[in-house]
């Protein structure tokens, strides 16, 4: 098989996933792992990827559209579900406390305490959903107009809403985190997260590493607005500067499977 060839079926693999991964397309090729990275490296000086800790994602795009429920609020990867485990401790008896409906916070329901009384608000069907029966959790869904696309209210209804609870923990993601802070896909979203910000006692951003360096269409919240930034293993060096430069504690979520010992950086 020409290069040129594998380079395609590597670029339509990559399409269909989303990600790929050096040490599987090595195997899949029957290549080493030196190789599959050259193509790489190659692939990204073309502008067709953008390697990543093991492997590759897509080229990002300013704009992007939201997932469906399957990918959304399936199976997350070691690393999210490390990140939204750790951001769950901290919830404390009594806390009330804002979760969203990214995937990230979907991915924290499994992780919240069951035995002691908490309050969760949330603009999420989907989270609501799932906590409605929950003993130990006093649950309120902001509303307003409903986004068919993500099941979620982030209209001026919502924001208005959502500026008349107090929280103890807001939890906050985006689709993009840069040194100019966090971006979303859209205005109504930035909005949104920076209303459920202005009452929030602490402010707890949750960061995989595959959205660091993303500067999406609409901008949210600036880094200095975070207090604490959960993120995993892979995040560059580069990105963790420039959050605690801009007074942010930058903790490490560790996958089960990671051996212990000091942190790495890309």
């Amino acid at each position: 098989m020409l290069a040129e060839e594998r380079r395609q079926l590597i670029l339509d693999q990559l399409h269909k996933d989303q990600r790929i991964v050096v040490k599987e397309l090595a195997q899949q090729f029957q290549l080493s792992v030196d190789s599959i990275r050259r193509d790489l490296s190659i692939m990204e000086e073309q502008g067709l990827l953008k390697k990543s800790y093991g492997g590759a994602v897509p080229i990002n795009q300013v704009r992007v559209f939201p997932k469906s429920d399957e990918r959304r609020y399936g199976p997350p990867n070691e690393s999210q579900d490390a990140i939204s485990k750790l951001a769950a401790s901290y919830i404390q008896p009594g806390d009330a406390v804002f979760i969203g409906g990214a995937g990230i916070h979907f991915g924290m329901l499994q992780h919240l305490p069951r035995h002691y009384p908490i309050t969760i608000v949330t603009n999420a069907m989907k989270v609501a959903d799932t906590i409605k029966g929950w003993d130990n959790v006093d649950a309120y869904l902001i509303g307003g107009k409903l986004r068919t696309t993500s099941g979620n209210f982030i209209d001026p209804l919502a924001i208005e809403q959502v500026r008349k609870f107090s929280f103890d923990i807001c939890f906050v993601t985006g689709g993009g985190f840069t040194g100019k802070g966090i971006s979303m896909a859209t205005p109504d979203g930035g909005s949104f997260m920076r209303a459920v910000i202005e009452n929030a006692r602490t402010r707890i951003g949750l960061a995989p590493n595959e959205k660091l360096g993303r500067d999406l269409f609409a901008s949210s919240i600036p880094l200095a607005e975070l207090d604490i930034l959960i993120t995993d293993k892979r995040a560059s060096r580069a990105f963790i500067q420039q959050a605690e430069k801009a007074g942010v504690q930058v903790v490490m979520a560790q996958n089960d499977s990671e051996l212990s010992g000091g942190n790495f950086y890309l």
